[in-house]
């Protein structure tokens, strides 16, 4: 590939959720590197270049954002090598910063899900809103959306969307998907959401935003890219070092804080009814804050921001703790 893809133009403009908040969370001082993990359309990096941050290294595994990066950062903030960008899943961030020579860092940002580039890029197959290729791969590589929903057994497409996408009625759902196969189309998945499920013009929230919301996040592999991003930030950052991750529904959201509180050693004191268990490895963060949710403002002006909620945390001077992921299948 060469140049910028027609889909991927500059935003100058562009302002990512929070990012006011997320740069105070980050309480960037000039000189420090930071580390943004999910560039996007670049608005954090630009946020965090024009704090002051020294260096800013930028991960993110769909292409398109990697090719695109140079354009979305204007030249004074970038210049003398402030920028890196790096074609990369935000989970290797620990092993590409040591391979850099740049780690331990002074903060890290995450913004977790799908980008507004991704959505309003219709070929890109994320939303329900345009008819495009049934895709939904943020690296552009593996099995996309109609892979899965062409070749999976029922059962197992009934359970995605009803862990990922909280829907009850996914069995049914599957049942239609299945017998609609195969599927190639964004519009032909939104119309057996919405013959299922029922729609009309006007409704306030589509009724295939959960399938499709389901779908996404298991062909992404989102929340063990996320439980694997966390552990890879603890290794990563410095003692001192600051963490701000930004989710956009209850899974991430319980994931971060889950991962928080254990890490914080925030465990339940003991009782005569269930006594304390031991004292486990010593905390490698502090939760400095409560989770921030988008202003009025912020909702007015961008009301993809409405389930937004950011959680901060500092590094303390602990050694990492041992991995607590689920091993795969």
């Amino acid at each position: 590939m060469s140049g910028i893809p027609p889909s991927v133009p500059p935003i100058p403009g562009h302002k990512p959720v929070l990012v006011d908040e997320v740069v105070a969370g980050l309480a960037i001082v000039p000189g420090e590197v930071h580390v943004d993990g999910t560039f996007g359309a670049g608005g954090y990096t630009r946020a965090m270049l024009g704090a002051g941050a020294g260096r800013v290294i930028a991960f993110d595994r769909d292409p398109a954002a990697i090719e695109a990066g140079p354009s979305l950062v204007p030249d004074s903030l970038k210049g003398g090598g402030r920028l890196t960008l790096v074609h990369e899943r935000f989970s290797a961030m620990a092993e590409a910063l040591e391979e850099m020579g740049a780690a331990p860092v002074d903060g890290i940002a995450l913004d977790i899900g799908v980008s507004s580039m991704q959505l309003d890029q219709h070929e890109r197959g994320f939303s329900f809103r345009e008819d495009g290729p049934l895709d939904m791969r943020m690296s552009q590589d593996g099995p996309s959306a109609a892979d899965f929903l062409n070749t999976a057994e029922e059962e197992e497409i009934a359970r995605v969307i009803r862990t990922y996408g909280d829907e009850p009625r996914a069995r049914s759902l599957a049942k239609a998907i299945v017998a609609a196969r195969p599927l190639s189309r964004t519009g032909e998945l939104s119309a057996v959401c919405r013959k299922v499920l029922g729609w009309h013009a006007g409704m306030k929230t589509d009724p295939a935003t959960r399938t499709f919301q389901a779908i996404r996040i298991h062909v992404n592999a989102e929340l063990d890219e996320l439980e694997a991003g966390l552990e890879a930030a603890e290794r990563s950052l410095r003692p001192g070092g600051r963490l701000a991750i930004v989710t956009f529904h209850s899974l991430e959201d319980r994931i971060v804080k889950q991962f928080l509180k254990v890490r914080s050693g925030a465990a339940p004191a003991g009782s005569r009814h269930r006594p304390a268990v031991a004292a486990g490895p010593a905390p490698t963060f502090r939760a400095v804050a409560k989770p921030v949710a988008p202003s009025e403002a912020e909702l007015a002006e961008n009301p993809r921001a409405r389930s937004a909620r950011l959680r901060t945390a500092i590094r303390t001077d602990a050694p990492s703790s041992p991995s607590t992921r689920r091993k795969a299948a």
